[in-house]
């Protein structure tokens, strides 16, 4: 759903030229007047809008943000994004999310940030999140599945983070088990999943998405654990950070409706296809200690690595870190 702002500035983006008030005011389904206000309100969000008598409005420059009406303007999804918030400093978007399900938001509600104090990885890492350069996202889903197959969905997002990269960048990321997208051999996206659920079902499921777009070396902290990029490092480029919202979002939106209708098979064989480790050797730690070896297998219907040894035994891993040889 496209709030008024959003349908003027994706107007804006479809139409060339100037466009009349009269068409705006005929699309929106609004007054002349309140074409105005909206107008005005986009001006003071630092949007660059001239004003012709006679001809109409164009869109000059917009500003370098992330904006929920310019992601809302470019965003193609029915379930993803249908009520979607943009908080400038919060603590973690995932817990901001979680409040928000509990209170009864929609399933396809996303909480944006600028900036996150209090940013989060797998395992209680922190997740360093300065403002004005990447993304920090979190999306509440309501499946009809059971609670064991809600990591299910993490592989979701690792797609569609993998697919927004290869629509506004030239790079190929890879996804390293169980929840981080790589280039060139470093991080540049994690995700964390949370749950509410009973025995016999899912109550909601947060999707936290965290992705370095513009971020500078310089602004990484200097313990972190796992070497680490930025799409602009990488790239050499910055990124529009609505577009590539709006673009992952989207691409979430059609991984999860098609997981609603065939199941996790299809986006496994994507998830797998991407993998860092297809086919190669891997040796999986838990804590700092090598636990398991051997061939990397893919992965189970519900997300568990498969390893197969030297002696040809399958092993499922649930959790550890996974290291290609």
């Amino acid at each position: 759903m496209h709030t008024k702002a959003g349908t003027i500035l994706r107007l804006f983006r479809t139409e060339a030229g100037y466009i009349s008030g009269e068409l705006l005011s005929r699309e929106l389904g609004v007054s002349r007047t309140a074409v105005w206000k909206h107008i005005t309100a986009l001006r003071n969000g630092g949007y660059c809008i001239e004003a012709v008598p006679s001809r109409g409005y164009r869109l000059v420059t917009s500003p370098d943000v992330i904006n929920p009406h310019e992601v809302t303007a470019q965003l193609n999804s029915t379930i993803i994004g249908r009520h979607l918030e943009l908080v400038q400093l919060t603590a973690s978007t995932n817990a901001d999310a979680f409040r928000r399900a509990e209170d009864g938001a929609a399933e396809g509600t996303v909480v944006l940030a600028d900036a996150q104090t209090g940013g989060k990885g797998r395992r209680g890492r922190v997740w360093s999140s300065p403002a004005g350069v990447n993304l920090y996202c979190s999306v509440v889903l309501r499946p009809a599945i059971m609670p064991h197959e809600a990591p299910q969905l993490t592989f979701l997002s690792a797609v569609a983070v993998a697919r927004a990269i290869e629509q506004t960048t030239d790079l190929t990321p890879e996804i390293k088990w169980p929840n981080d997208l790589l280039i060139s051999g470093k991080k540049v996206a994690g995700l964390l999943n949370e749950m509410s659920a009973e025995t016999d079902g899912i109550n909601f499921v947060i999707l936290g998405i965290g992705v370095n777009l513009n971020m500078a070396a310089g602004q990484f902290p200097d313990d972190l654990r796992h070497p680490a990029t930025s799409l602009l490092i990488e790239s050499g480029r910055g990124v529009d950070r609505s577009r590539f919202t709006a673009a992952m979002l989207s691409e979430l939106d059609r991984l999860y409706s098609g997981f609603l209708v065939h199941g996790f098979g299809p986006v496994r064989e994507e998830w797998q296809r991407r993998c860092n480790a297809n086919g190669r050797q891997v040796v999986v730690s838990d804590s700092g200690t090598e636990c398991s070896g051997g061939m990397f297998a893919g992965i189970d219907a519900d997300g568990s690595l498969l390893l197969r040894s030297d002696d040809m035994v399958l092993h499922r891993i649930t959790c550890g870190d996974v290291r290609v040889i």
